[in-house]
């Protein structure tokens, strides 16, 4: 059995490859879509939902296996996919779909990004909670900055109907951006849960 000591060194280097992982990636995305923002939202939320969509998956053949059952895990992942794939609907709506190479370039990389996040989380779930804790975490600073830098003109815009929908008492498209960053820094929270979760188990 792992003692305290002998796990740190093994979470430090899995954070360690996910940082390096998560840094690489961003610095294709943000080259590829500066100035695009809604394309490059759209980017992020097709593959934001992925992680999601793979533990369930893993979830649900360990319970099949009889192995692991976590209705909790289940419960709280699906919602999480759900509320991303809100996101998308609003990313959609305000026009980061429209190019077919962005669309391409989101949905080969999620497909890519779910068999890995599959591994990933076969092999070690609490690295795989933790790369998308550094994701949701990126997600999260991206859309804060954004508010930071558009605040004013976004109050203007009115909010996409998904959104108004989706959300209570949005008045505009500078309250929808809050509330999706603020769902990003719940996900950063639940995911580090996970994490210790695991590691109290």
């Amino acid at each position: 059995m792992l003692t305290i000591t002998s796990v740190k060194p093994i979470v430090k280097l899995e954070k360690r490859i996910n940082k390096t992982l998560v840094k690489s990636a961003v610095k294709v995305i943000d080259r590829v879509y500066k100035d695009r923002d809604y394309a490059r939202f759209y980017v992020l939320e097709t593959v934001a939902r992925v992680p999601y969509f793979s533990f369930v998956s893993v979830l649900h053949l360990y319970e099949t296996l009889g192995v692991w059952r976590k209705a909790d895990f289940l419960e709280t992942h699906f919602a999480q996919t759900m509320n991303e794939y809100h996101h998308l609907l609003i990313m959609e709506d305000l026009g980061g779909d429209e190019r077919f190479v962005d669309r391409f370039f989101a949905q080969h990389t999620a497909f890519a990004y779910y068999w890995l996040t599959c591994l990933l989380y076969v092999v070690s779930p609490r690295m795989a909670y933790n790369l998308s804790e550094q994701v949701e975490e990126h997600a999260y600073h991206t859309y804060d900055e954004f508010l930071k830098q558009n605040g004013a003109s976004l109050s203007l815009e009115k909010p996409p109907a998904v959104a108004a929908n989706y959300y209570d008492g949005v008045q505009s498209l500078y309250d929808v951006f809050v509330n999706v960053r603020n769902d990003e820094g719940d996900h950063v929270k639940t995911m580090q849960d996970c994490q210790n979760f695991l590691e109290v188990k």
